[in-house]
């Protein structure tokens, strides 16, 4: 598949997946701190952002997900790179690193270890937040991503600081939520998922300390399964990037250094 990108920098490859219902520009607010050593390839996964869908007959799960962006760097001449990822993307990254697919892996509230009760939630706040988008006409959107009080509204689920993002950057948040058509079937997939076999390679893992969709607590669940320490990032929601780039940036360098 051809999949929509943006790539910065140079040095050892690392390719950036983003979380469901969102796409490749949430990552440009630590793009080019990232860029300053690394070849950064930020990706749109097939039905999201402004990739095209998966093949007819191809379920949407973490592993077709998965296999679609590995061809593409593969594609790219890419080889064993450097993978970060967000919520889904982090699942992704970790079971990247299961598989010894990478380098290394650094995955920022990865989806895949809550409880039942606490899947049931966030797969409940989540179809709340497209529907809201869903149902939010043109100039009414338009005005919420103007004002502060707007923005806490329609973005503090996700984000610790919603003042920080541009009016531009939300409204192609709230399109990329409203139009991604792999959401539904992405989002279904999880609903057993399990956390991914061990790593094979140095993985990191990061939470945010205010993350509202997938609570920090979940963190516990991870360092049990990783067998060390989560890094918790101060200030910070579920979708970090544009809560503290400096810190978001400083974590994914130390844990890729070469």
């Amino acid at each position: 598949m051809e999949l929509a990108y943006e790539r910065r920098g140079s040095g050892s490859p690392l390719v950036l997946l983003h979380g469901i219902g969102h796409h490749r520009q949430g990552w440009l607010p630590v793009l080019d701190l990232l860029a300053e050593r690394h070849d950064v390839i930020a990706v749109d996964f097939p039905g999201f952002g402004e990739s095209p869908p998966l093949p007819s007959g191809l379920p949407y799960n973490a592993e077709t997900l998965g296999v679609a962006v590995e061809e593409f760097w593969t594609r790219l001449g890419l080889k064993d790179p450097h993978v970060a990822g967000n919520s889904l993307g982090g699942y992704v990254a970790l079971d990247f690193a299961s598989r010894g697919a990478v380098r290394t892996a650094v995955a920022l509230s990865p989806a895949g270890f809550w409880s039942r009760a606490e899947h049931l939630y966030a797969r409940t706040m989540l179809r709340v937040l497209r529907a809201s988008v869903s149902a939010t006409p043109p100039g009414a959107a338009t005005a919420l991503a103007s004002s502060k009080a707007g923005k806490a509204v329609a973005m503090g689920m996700l984000v610790a600081k919603p003042s920080q993002i541009s009016a531009q950057a939300m409204l192609a948040a709230a399109e990329a939520l409203r139009e991604c058509p792999g959401f539904d079937e992405t989002l279904e997939s999880f609903a057993w998922v399990a956390p991914p076999a061990p790593p094979k390679v140095p993985i990191t893992i990061a939470w945010g300390e205010h993350d509202r969709l997938l609570p920090r607590r979940q963190a516990v669940r991870a360092a049990r399964w990783a067998q060390q320490r989560v890094t918790l990032l101060p200030g910070c929601g579920h979708v970090p990037m544009s809560d503290d780039p400096a810190l978001v940036a400083k974590v994914i360098l130390y844990s890729t250094r070469d």
